[in-house]
């Protein structure tokens, strides 16, 4: 099994609730779609005249109504160190296809993802992620960091944040798993320190592999200390990525704790 992690076992749900189970995400992915379509088509139109960085208010309401369409209870814990007037790079354990969304109103800061090049020609989300100025990851590996370096770069030049999913991959079991080092290798290049940041709750809303939406789950934002990155040598920067995973996995690891015990009391 991959990561020696074995896949979590839900107990089987009866005929009434998969039906109920199976409208709700269909009236979840009616009601999303027909807000994701206008909403990205509004602001594709609008970053034609506005710099992305000047709508956050349109960014935010994009964000927080995806959420509430999942009808999930939401809230963040933000560590108090996390200052509103500086830059960071948010590297975040990654669950689905709603990650960057769920995240995004927790702090006031502009963040900007990113995302692999061929992805922008995805119809409306990788036009909408091209045009407000998400940082293209290359297919090419050669090339790939000196690139995202230089994005990352002229982003923190505009006062913009970086929202990274270290593990590169949505989780097919809801732990953490194994975090590639170049993002934490970048951050150090231009001195930018490394807020953790976890999400619990949305591995029950949605899944790799499932198209299914659940409904009325509980969602936690965390943003923990941040991690200073300047001087870091080379051989420091592991000891920065095994801390941060830490930090992320403990989050994901107590959650799924409560979860069973509280499955296991009913």
């Amino acid at each position: 099994m991959e990561r020696g992690v074995e896949m979590e076992k839900e107990a089987p749900l009866s005929a009434l609730e998969n039906v109920r189970e199976l409208l709700e995400s269909g009236v979840a992915w009616g009601a999303g779609t027909s807000w994701l379509l206008p909403s990205t088509t509004a602001l594709m139109a609008m970053q034609k005249i506005w710099k992305p960085d000047q709508l956050q208010w349109m960014n935010r309401l994009y964000c927080d109504t995806m959420v509430r369409m999942t009808m999930s209870k939401w809230r963040a814990v933000v560590h108090p160190d996390v200052d509103p007037n500086r830059q960071y790079v948010f590297a975040q354990n990654h669950t689905n296809h709603f990650d960057q969304v769920t995240m995004y109103c927790a702090t006031p800061h502009f963040k900007q993802g990113l995302e692999l090049e061929t992805h922008f020609d995805y119809p409306f989300y990788g036009w909408f992620m091209k045009s407000r100025g998400t940082i293209p990851v290359p297919a090419d590996r050669a090339k790939r960091t000196d690139a995202i370096r230089e994005h990352m770069r002229r982003e923190i030049e505009e006062q913009h944040s970086i929202l990274a999913f270290p593990e590169g991959t949505r989780t097919p079991d809801g732990r953490v798993g194994s975090f590639r080092r170049g993002i934490f290798y970048i951050a150090r290049d231009l001195g930018i320190p490394i807020a953790p940041t976890t999400v619990t709750g949305m591995y029950d809303v949605m899944r790799k592999g499932s198209l299914r939406i659940r409904l009325g789950k509980e969602v936690t934002v965390y943003i923990d200390e941040p991690v200073e990155t300047a001087g870091l040598t080379d051989a420091q920067v592991p000891e920065l990525v095994d801390h941060v995973h830490s930090v992320i996995s403990s989050r994901v690891d107590a959650w799924f704790e409560q979860r069973d015990a509280r499955e296991a009391s009913r």
